[in-house]
């Protein structure tokens, strides 16, 4: 398939992800959280970027991103020396994830601690959780276990966290796994993966977004700890007040600039990388490499394009229609608007095409890409559901948090390897770019106009995203493997195997 043809079915499939959450906001906009003219342009010209962005960004992964990650992960899998293989995948984790751009804005909006050191802190975490992925994998122990005890030690270490703090320490988690790391950590698990023949092969290939996510999380509790900072404060950003058309236009045109320098560095130490592995191993071939260095290319410019419009267009229009909403008579609709939104916000993010993409490919066909993508929506649905009701009411966090990664544990027992890598890994995933800049404002801005506490009841949102489909797609396992069993019964069928969820019969 040529170029133009590949793209034109990229940009439709993100059309179909990002007009469904562009007309509940134009039709928000025209009934009970009206914009400005200024705002409302902001909001369109940024979904144009996305549509576009997108479009460039899924192209170029599967042309660049993908190929890299399953080759270096393939390479270290072989090599006999684990020491060498380990610390790559140090460095590896460590120099992505200080490129990734969702941790540097967390980081600003995190004045009790410098930039820096939080950027260090996590992208340690992400380093060192990636190697014990890795040493999982050859191991060969079982993601459930892995996961029951690192989210143990999270929970112990909680009780000695201070209370405000604790929610940047999920919400670090989850930007940690934006749409730089995700698909080249996902891409490196299938390779590792792929050198193996057992059975389990299929389930491992998911899992290192797991991994990944947890590392944040401990590392900045610890930080927490040992820092003492004395208060974790997120600073919301003052937004001005667009008149005309051509004042929207404007401010894109001068933030432009700052994305593309910021895209450039989270990639270049990538293709850095990419080259010392290439000089090193000569696993590529000329073609190959073309291909790469045009797909790195492609997303540089998609990744630019959709962080401008998420950044400019979808920000202001997200804390304005969350101040109205909550402003209003009818402040309990922040509660059913907030799950419309969160159903629909999660198709817009691009590494959720990623994911699906990579999970229909490697199950070969047996899980879907629609089913993994529509238990997606429904899991963030109820997350921004329940944060809308979080703002109204003020409950603590902890009571959905731990309650829910507890349910989320306890499932591990009884779904199919392969749902459980899915499942941990789609909680990374889906609390990317849209939540932080869309969603978090929203909620800001409700929030405020409740007169409510910020740090408590708004911050966190991420955390929720990051949580809810935990449940729902390891419900779908769940739901798949009765079915199947059922089916074995009705057909009185010798079951001979079941591997990842996929049966095997006698003849």
């Amino acid at each position: 398939m040529r170029f133009h043809e590949l793209l034109k079915e990229k940009i439709y499939e993100s059309v179909s992800s990002v007009l469904p959450i562009t007309a509940i906001v134009l039709l928000l906009s025209i009934t009970i959280a009206p914009l400005s003219l200024g705002v409302l342009a902001l909001f369109l010209f940024g979904a144009l970027l996305l549509v576009v962005g997108m479009g460039f960004f899924t192209l170029g992964a599967e042309m660049s991103m993908i190929p890299m990650g399953d080759g270096m992960g393939a390479q270290m899998s072989k090599t006999k020396k684990i020491v060498i293989a380990l610390l790559a995948c140090f460095v590896l984790g460590v120099l992505i994830t200080m490129a990734e751009p969702d941790l540097q804005v967390l980081a600003r909006q995190v004045p009790a601690i410098p930039d820096l050191t939080l950027i260090v802190t996590v992208a340690v975490g992400v380093g060192i959780f990636l190697a014990a992925a890795q040493l999982r994998m050859l191991l060969k122990i079982p993601l459930s276990y892995a996961l029951i005890f690192f989210y143990g030690l999270i929970f112990l270490l909680m009780f000695f966290t201070p209370d405000t703090f604790i929610p940047v320490s999920f919400d670090s988690g989850g930007v940690t796994t934006g749409p730089i790391t995700v698909p080249f950590i996902m891409a490196l698990g299938i390779g590792m993966a792929s050198v193996r023949s057992d059975k389990n092969s299929g389930s491992d290939s998911f899992g290192l977004v797991a991994m990944c996510s947890i590392g944040p999380i401990l590392s900045v509790l610890l930080l927490g700890v040992f820092y003492q900072p004395k208060e974790a404060v997120y600073t919301p950003v003052e937004l001005s007040d667009y008149r005309t058309t051509q004042d929207a236009a404007l401010e894109f045109a001068h933030e432009l600039p700052a994305y593309f320098k910021e895209v450039a560095a989270a990639l270049v130490p990538i293709a850095c990388l990419f080259f010392v592995f290439q000089l090193v191993t000569r696993r590529f071939h000329r073609h190959q490499i073309g291909r790469i260095l045009a797909g790195l290319a492609y997303t540089y410019l998609g990744l630019v394009l959709f962080l401008t419009g998420v950044n400019v267009g979808f920000m202001p229009a997200g804390q304005y229609i969350g101040a109205s909403l909550a402003s209003g008579s009818h402040s309990w609709l922040l509660i059913p608007i907030g799950i419309v939104i969160g159903y629909f916000i999660v198709r817009a993010e691009p590494a959720v095409q990623v994911l699906t993409g990579q999970v229909e490919e490697v199950s070969n066909g047996s899980i879907s890409r629609k089913s993994i993508q529509h238990s997606l929506s429904i899991g963030v649905a109820v997350s921004v559901g329940i944060a809308m009701l979080r703002i109204l009411t003020g409950i603590s966090i902890l009571w959905f948090l731990i309650p829910g990664y507890l349910i989320s544990l306890a499932l591990t027992f009884f779904v199919p390897q392969i749902y459980t890598g899915i499942a941990f890994d789609s909680g990374g995933v889906a609390s990317g770019p849209m939540t932080a800049t869309f969603l978090l404002p929203l909620a800001m801005g409700a929030c405020e106009a409740l007169g409510g506490n910020i740090l408590t009841d708004a911050f966190g949102i991420v955390a929720m995203v990051a949580m809810t489909p935990l449940l729902t797609i390891q419900v779908l396992g769940l739901v798949g493997k009765l079915r199947r069993r059922a089916e074995k019964r009705r057909l009185q069928i010798p079951l001979t195997d079941l591997v990842d969820g996929i049966l095997y019969f006698d003849e």
